[in-house]
């Protein structure tokens, strides 16, 4: 059950259109290809997606990037609406999404039911947690890692006894507990679950009894750890294959924000980066494009990533993710951005510190990320500084081609 339903309401205006599973992530993937990935790569590919807010654009990208043949009955990557099968109301939380859908549990038949976040840039073999949630014994395992301390704010912090068994657990604390072996951080929650089929049934119909907030942070996991077998696996240990020495071990992100965004992007550029995505034993898969390989006529690019299909044309591109189709004109600078999926910069525009979103065009001679206080007149500013550009219409962008 990967639970794809968010607003994503910090990564803003990048959601505006969509939710934040379905936002494009380093020049041709989407934010959900990565735990979809993960799944498929651990031969594990029996998938719900429940969808909730603005989930077109997801859909379709899971339609046209995510098909599978319908041959074999128990490998299919199927979209879940909300049911409405308890009332007029759309899902209450993570918690009542997964009590609304059942019934696809008992029509699968499953002795284990795997409930994922679809918002995070990461790898992972979801095998070997399956082994530890089985050799543990335990009702439910919660993926887990360290954070620094002051970060544990964001996420749901657990203390654990000697044999990973979950003593404590509390969502977002104002002052987290640090772990007992390093006060300078926290042991907190990937939003990750394992649970065995019968102990998920029963704390789910239990908790649909009381007023919660249907949440699984919130109101399951820290229910069920004094009295069920609640267990911690520790992300840090698993291993996966064809990541290079100099990636940083256990790579993972919540690109949450603006800034986390912008920053994950950066982590996947240089010659060593933190999160390598050319790994052909751990692909991260997503759709095909159609296009043409890039193409560069003169300029100076350092340090990029560009998509298929993209034209530069002598202009100078430096530390930043061009995405598929993204054309370039003469005398145009890009720095430090991220520039999405069928958009063109116009001659001798300059970009620094700046996300644009898809279909967007550029004017000729213009600058974003230069003077805050026009991009402050003309985009959203976010309070990191970086400038960005929200999603323009198809309709305009193919109008506004006869400008270039």
């Amino acid at each position: 059950m990967i639970m794809a339903g968010g607003k994503g309401e910090r990564l803003h205006p990048l959601t505006r259109d969509r939710s934040k599973p379905s936002v494009p992530f380093g020049g041709r993937y989407r934010i959900v290809d990565f735990v979809l990935s993960n799944f498929v790569n651990s031969e594990m590919a029996a998938l719900y997606v429940l969808v909730q807010y603005k989930s077109q654009s997801l859909i379709e990208h899971l339609r046209q990037a995510w098909r599978t043949s319908g041959i074999l009955p128990d490998y299919f990557i199927t979209v879940v609406p909300p049911q409405m099968r308890f009332g007029p109301a759309w899902y209450r939380g993570t918690a009542d999404a997964v009590l609304q859908n059942l019934n696809v549990v008992d029509d699968f038949n499953p002795d284990i039911v795997a409930i994922f976040g679809a918002d995070h840039v990461y790898r992972m073999d979801i095998n070997q947690m399956l082994v530890f949630h089985e050799e543990s014994g335990a009702d439910v395992t919660v993926a887990a890692r360290p954070v620094p301390r002051r970060e544990a704010t964001q996420f749901g912090v657990l203390e654990i006894d000697r044999t990973g068994r979950v003593v404590n657990f509390e969502e977002k604390p104002a002052r987290p507990k640090a772990m007992p072996t390093d006060p300078e951080r926290c042991l907190v929650s990937m939003g990750n679950y394992l649970f065995s089929r019968q102990a998920l049934t029963d704390a789910l119909l239990a908790d649909a009894r009381r007023s919660t907030d249907h949440d699984f942070g919130r109101s399951i996991i820290p229910e069920l750890v004094p009295t069920g077998r609640v267990y911690a696996y520790d992300f840090q240990a698993n291993e996966v294959p064809g990541v290079k020495p100099y990636e940083e071990h256990g790579y993972w992100r919540d690109v949450g924000t603006v800034q986390a965004y912008w920053d994950a992007h950066m982590d996947l550029l240089g010659e060593s980066p933190r999160f390598d995505l050319d790994n052909r034993y751990w692909p991260i898969r997503t759709g095909q494009h159609p296009g043409p390989p890039a193409r560069f006529i003169g300029g100076e690019v350092d340090n990029v990533h560009i998509g298929e299909a993209s034209l530069v044309k002598r202009a100078t591109i430096r530390n930043s993710i061009l995405g598929r189709s993204v054309w370039v004109n003469e005398g145009a600078t890009i720095e430090d951005s991220i520039v999405m999926d069928h958009t063109t910069v116009g001659k001798g525009a300059r970009l620094k510190r700046a996300i644009v979103d898809r279909f967007n065009i550029i004017p000729a001679d213009s600058e974003i990320g230069v003077d805050p206080v026009i991009d402050r007149r003309r985009h959203y500013v976010d309070p990191s500084g970086i400038v960005v550009v929200p999603r323009g219409g198809r309709r305009e962008f193919l109008l506004g081609l006869e400008e270039f």
